[in-house]
Formats: C-alpha cells, sequence, structure tokens
C-alpha cells in the first residue's frame, strides 16, 4: 500500500512538476488533459509517464488531475475564468477571433468524462458567456 502511495505521489508530482506548471492558467491545462485521453479506452494516457510507472497508475492520476483541475477552474469567480480563457485563446497561433470559435468548439472534450451534470451544465454556461464576452470585446474594441 505505501508503495502504491509512493508511485502516485511521484507520477503526481512529475507531472505537475514538468508538464502541467508550464501551462498557462487552468483552459490550457485543461485542454492538455483532455489531449490525453484515448477516445476508444476512455483512459488518460501519457507515453511519458507510462514508459515509467505503467498504464493502470498513469490513468488513474491523470484522470483525478483532470477532475480536480476541472472542479478548481469552477471555483474561479467568473473574471479569473474570463482572463484566464483570454491567456489561453492568446497563446494559441491564429487569430485570435478565430480561436476563441475553436475553444467553443472543443471546450466540451475538455470535460473529466466523469464529471457530474450540473458542473457540466455551469462549466458550458460559463464558457458561453466567456465567448460571448470575449467576441464582444474584440468587436468594441475595433
Amino acid at each position: 500500500m505505501l508503495e502504491h502511495f509512493q508511485i502516485h505521489r511521484q507520477i503526481l508530482f512529475d507531472l505537475t512538476a514538468n508538464y502541467l506548471e508550464r501551462l498557462n492558467g487552468a483552459y490550457q491545462r485543461l485542454a492538455f488533459l483532455s489531449e490525453l485521453r484515448e477516445p476508444s479506452s476512455n483512459r488518460e494516457v501519457y507515453d511519458r509517464l507510462v514508459a515509467v510507472y505503467g498504464s493502470d497508475g498513469v490513468d488513474r492520476v491523470l484522470a483525478k488531475s483532470h477532475e480536480e483541475l476541472f472542479e478548481r477552474l469552477l471555483e474561479m469567480p467568473l473574471s479569473a475564468q474570463e482572463d484566464d480563457l483570454r491567456r489561453h485563446v492568446s497563446s494559441l497561433p491564429g487569430s485570435f477571433v478565430e480561436n476563441v470559435k475553436n475553444c467553443r468548439e472543443l471546450a466540451p472534450s475538455w470535460v473529466p468524462p466523469n464529471a457530474p451534470a450540473y458542473l457540466i451544465e455551469l462549466y458550458s454556461s460559463n464558457l458561453n458567456a466567456l465567448v460571448e464576452l470575449l467576441l464582444d470585446n474584440t468587436t468594441t474594441v475595433r
């Protein structure tokens, strides 16, 4: 049991220190973690971590991290979520407006598979409002 806990802790440390910390905010981290989900198995896999720790432990840590990050994002004030989404969209190549529209399309895939329906509803509502704010602010600035 202790060895299992230590491995779990090491996977979490590696994930955080080597991959998540370098990303710019919750939306960027959500997008990153969602890209690690294999659609066929719905498991979270990251080859660099799996090579060291094995797939089961990595899947559990990635899934739990994805859920916790999702919940923490929803705990943020809407204005902080707006700033976070703006930073994420601004970090992407291409035009700001197109990136905002792409985020609107991709955002449902950023939701952890086992997220409760009420959190998914809150996330979707917040994201739709944020996208409209970002698009309105872009057209207003011009």
